[in-house]
């Protein structure tokens, strides 16, 4: 609704009838009829050469408060090129403000630290601006949505009720006779109920009987859902507004009982007077205190928050209590809203983004708040950001802005914490298992559940890594490098983030450790391996020495072997031959046991005593240890076809 709902007060419509331009322009200035005032104020301007400053200043202010900031720049940087810091910081909030919603950041930063003289007040800013820095830098907490039922005209003013939503909205319902609002030529507000999570749902008026011809606005519910507290014009009988001295018709905060759907028992509460406007109500969650927005006499500023406590009837107990300087400021502050022992509102003055800015205070008693932070992108933007509420066992809720990309005047946006994408930072290093040396430019490769690359990262000079793997996942790590073994670890994230996980070590085998050179053959280095005399099954020694080949096959999955069985010259030729094929095959069937695929295995045979390696043959007589030298398996690699071990023995 611009500004006048957020101001708290409504126009009497003064008559038109002065004589000169400038009279006429103030009139309608007055009668918040800015686009009017605007066009006048802008002749005068042009035809003047030093008009007024009371011209420049309302012209300035009619700008601001039809949301054309970029024009208002340049009025508002005129007034204090003429008046400097005497421009007062009325001024100097509106101009900042423009400033930034016109994206000139810097500049209106400049101006803060040029015009505040007041230590106190300007560490105050810059504190909250270091604040909200560190926050952009941030990755953004939440995701906004802009929901299905806004209408063209303005809608704001959130409030939770059972399983729906209410809210104040303008849309095409024209009321008092067919008058519209003069700052915005939107009808007056009425509340609706709607169901946000159903987008078919066509929003409906909340209680008939509720409906007045101008505004009903923002409201709030005792724990019971029996009790509500709303914001509403001064009205006479039959439904006409009820003015001040000065024309104009305030806002007062009403309470009403909720009974078989029907308000009834409404009063005004104590506190309000036709001098000066109160809205926003806002209940503590324990209904103890009722927080409220007016620019009643005695305040910081344009509108400051109060709060007043309530006994168990919901009656007032004690006279409004201005927050103090923690909270209100010389500007705006609105929209209070109490949730977690934490005070939401809405501010032009404290240090934010443009416009008005949500910010959340910590409570510490009735008379204690801590330092307001701004609640930073994409909560807040460069535009108005108000009557903000959220769910205390979620975290979810709703507010209000009138940003770019909206389909109305104001419009209500959820926000919902976005899900990590990042659940647990991973670490570590990769060593060299049989030196324990750190092995620089290693891979580390991320896969899904599915066997994909999700990315790919490389150890530094000293074997560090450092991955960050996503939530709810099951993560494959595979560690490699040319010449040495591949290592997987298997993690599964959950949910939400994790602590991170720090000096994980992962050791990689040399491939020249596990193969010797035997002539021109490349073979899987191990020890003899021993059966039974007479026997081909295999032993529980021998088991010992076909883990080492295991090992190399399972690390280096691209190579194959051939499998070759020896005995000494005992016994007769061909018994040796049959013999070592048993032998041969048996251990061939072990590995496959084992799970190695046989195509891996290119042959598995005996040789008898055909190819001694001493001289050991038929009537030679030997000693034990010299006929153990014959009887031997050889695990020949005949083929490896991973580039990286080819290149590695380049």
């Amino acid at each position: 609704m611009k500004k006048i709902i957020l101001y708290l007060f409504l126009g009497a419509y003064l008559s038109v009838s002065a004589q000169s331009k400038e009279e006429r322009a103030n009139a309608y200035f007055a009668d918040f009829k800015f686009d009017k005032a605007i066009e006048l104020y802008s002749d005068l301007v042009t035809e003047k050469k030093r008009p007024s400053l009371e011209v420049i200043q309302h012209l300035a202010d009619s700008y601001f408060n039809m949301n054309r900031y970029q024009e208002a720049v340049k009025w508002y940087e005129k007034l204090y090129l003429i008046k400097g810091k005497n421009v007062g910081e009325s001024n100097i909030i509106k101009l900042v403000q423009s400033l930034k919603a016109s994206m000139k950041i810097e500049k209106a930063d400049q101006l803060l630290r040029d015009f505040y003289t007041d230590e106190n007040r300007l560490n105050i800013m810059l504190l909250q601006k270091k604040q909200l820095d560190s926050t952009l830098a941030e990755k953004e907490k939440y995701e906004t949505t802009n929901l299905a039922f806004n209408s063209r005209k303005s809608d704001f003013g959130p409030m939770f009720f059972n399983d729906g939503l209410i809210f104040a909205s303008a849309r095409d319902t024209i009321k008092s006779n067919g008058e519209l609002y003069p700052w915005n030529k939107q009808a007056y507000l009425d509340l609706y109920i709607t169901r946000p999570d159903d987008a078919s749902y066509i929003p409906e008026k909340y209680l008939e009987n509720l409906e007045s011809s101008y505004h009903d606005a923002t409201l709030t519910f005792s724990w019971d859902g029996q009790t509500v507290y709303f914001t509403r014009n001064y009205l006479k009988k039959k439904n006409k507004l009820s003015a001040n001295e000065d024309g104009l018709s305030n806002m007062q905060i009403l309470r009403g009982t909720i009974r078989n759907n029907e308000l009834v028992n409404v009063t005004s509460l104590s506190f309000n007077s036709k001098d000066y406007s109160c809205g926003h109500p806002a209940l503590s969650p324990d209904g103890r205190h009722l927080y409220f927005t007016s620019n009643m006499p005695g305040g910081f500023g344009e509108t400051d928050i109060y709060v007043v406590d309530l006994n168990n009837d919901g009656d007032v107990l004690s006279d409004p209590m201005n927050l103090g300087l923690a909270i209100n400021t010389r500007g705006r502050e609105m929209f209070p809203f109490v949730s977690n022992e934490v005070l939401y509102f809405s501010s032009d003055s404290h240090y934010g983004l443009g416009g008005l800015d949500i910010f959340g205070s910590v409570i510490s008693s009735k008379t204690e708040y801590s330092l307001p932070l701004n609640m930073g992108k994409p909560l807040n933007s460069n535009m108005d950001d108000f009557s903000f509420i959220r769910a205390d066992k979620k975290g979810n809720g709703y507010f209000a802005s009138n940003r770019s990309g909206g389909k109305g005047d104001d419009d209500i946006y959820r926000f919902e914490k976005v899900k990590p994408v990042d659940c647990l930072e991973y670490s570590g290093y990769v060593m060299n298992k049989q030196t324990g040396e750190p092995i620089g430019n290693a891979n580390v490769e991320l896969k899904n559940a599915a066997d994909e690359l999700v990315s790919v990262h490389r150890t530094d000079e000293l074997g560090y890594y450092n991955v960050v793997l996503p939530c709810n996942k099951k993560n494959t790590l595979v560690f490699s490098k040319a010449g040495f073994s591949k290592e997987i670890i298997v993690i599964e994230t959950g949910e939400n983030p994790e602590a991170p996980s720090k000096d994980n070590k992962v050791y990689l085998t040399p491939f020249d450790s596990l193969v010797e050179k035997d002539g021109d053959v490349e073979k899987i280095k191990v020890d003899p391996i021993y059966f039974e005399y007479d026997k081909f099954d295999i032993t529980v020694r021998a088991e010992i020495e076909l883990e080492k080949v295991l090992f190399a096959m399972t690390k280096f999955p691209e190579i194959k072997i051939k499998i070759e069985s020896h005995t000494d010259a005992r016994g007769t030729d061909d018994y040796n031959l049959e013999l070592s094929d048993n032998r041969a095959k048996s251990t061939r069937r072990y590995l496959i046991s084992k799970g190695i695929d046989a195509d891996r295995i290119e042959s598995a045979h005996g040789y008898g005593e055909y190819r001694l390696k001493n001289e050991c043959a038929n009537g030679v007589k030997c000693s034990a240890e010299k006929h153990l030298e014959n009887r031997r398996s050889n695990f020949i690699i005949v083929s490896r076809q991973s580039n990286e071990i080819r290149n590695s023995k380049k």
